[in-house]
């Protein structure tokens, strides 16, 4: 039944996943997120069904559109499979605990935030509000533990990177600092900090890779949202373990 169930959240991930990548993609432009259905930007080809099953279409186009052929970026369909990988595992991590919902919700926004970040280098201020009251009414129910943990983590993760940004003179984006104030509320001071170490380091290697391997001006921006979701991910399911090998290892 476990596997069944495990099974199931990741079938039903990669649609959710699926749905990001619209609301992603529209949201920043103050488009519909309903209407009108997917359609290729290339020759505006209205996808069927068939065309729109997550990840398996991706497979049979051979990443291509059926009409024009012209090629699918991957970023979609690894939307889509992270998105199902992650809810599945949220329910492997937490099980039926209330704790999976703020899973499910913060793996929700930052693949949401990652594919318009990499897409316009813009966080929506719509998205961070929606999710923000989202979480303030999740922590109410579901507290950390002690209960006001997650406020002082929203307060470390915006006055943090307000600092770097002002200290930066606009070096730090008004999106990533709100988006902080969300991700403090989930994981409290201590793992916002650490989350932060790690998208810092996570978005530094990814800066060097784009300059050194993709031949990349430095002067080029790269979008920090993607780090500081993979970063926010690790702290919130291994931070305690990270933190604790640390600790154990250089004291």
């Amino acid at each position: 039944m476990s596997i069944f169930l495990t099974a199931l959240f990741f079938l039903y991930g990669t649609i959710f996943g699926s749905f990001y990548n619209v609301v992603g993609l529209r949201v920043p432009k103050k488009q519909s997120i309903s209407y009108p259905g997917s359609a290729c930007p290339q020759c505006g080809h209205q996808l069927k069904w068939y065309e729109l099953i997550p990840v398996i279409s991706y497979l049979l186009l051979k990443g291509k559109c059926k009409s024009c052929r012209l090629k699918i970026p991957i970023k979609y369909p690894a939307i889509e499979l992270f998105t199902g990988l992650l809810f599945a595992y949220s329910f492997y991590y937490f099980g039926f605990t209330g704790e999976l919902f703020v899973s499910l919700i913060f793996v929700s926004l930052l693949m949401i935030i990652t594919v318009s970040d990499i897409e316009y280098m813009i966080i929506p201020d719509r998205i961070l509000l929606f999710f923000g009251v989202m979480m303030v009414a999740l922590r109410i129910l579901i507290p950390l533990s002690p209960w006001w943990d997650a406020f002082a983590g929203a307060a470390a993760g915006f006055v943090l990177l307000l600092l770097i940004g002002i200290i930066s003179r606009g070096g730090m984006g008004g999106g990533d600092i709100k988006l902080y104030a969300v991700i403090g509320l989930v994981l409290g001071v201590k793992l916002t900090l650490l989350s932060f170490f790690l998208a810092t380091f996570i978005g530094t290697a990814a800066g060097l890779y784009a300059i050194y391997v993709k031949k990349k001006s430095r002067k080029e921006p790269v979008p920090f949202g993607p780090s500081i979701a993979i970063g926010a991910l690790i702290a919130y399911f291994w931070g305690e373990i990270f933190i604790t090998s640390y600790m154990n290892l250089f004291f």
